[in-house]
């Protein structure tokens, strides 16, 4: 079962590209999505990474944590499930 990676503190340069090629050192990568800002569409330096196997997700997270990537240390762990967003 794929397993979603949150990666925050990302450089704003950081393409889905670059994600894909860092995190498949450690196995198959799924999809890569970068939050991009709806107003300026820039991005907004966080992203989530879906891996298709657990263990090298688990790897990744441990691996990358707090490591440098384009000049700032990524923040890397597992997402957490969405809250549903409040209706006003």
């Amino acid at each position: 079962m794929a397993k979603t990676i949150y990666v925050g503190n990302l450089n704003y340069s950081t393409t889905e590209e670059d994600l894909n090629e860092l995190f498949s050192q450690y196995g198959e990568v799924e999809s890569v999505k970068l939050i991009m800002d709806r107003e300026t569409n820039r991005p907004r330096g966080f992203g989530f990474v879906e891996m298709v196997e657990e263990d090298a997700a688990t790897a990744a997270v441990s691996m990358l944590n707090d490591k440098d990537f384009k000049g700032r240390n990524l923040r890397v762990n597992e997402a957490r499930e969405r809250r549903p967003r409040r209706e006003f």
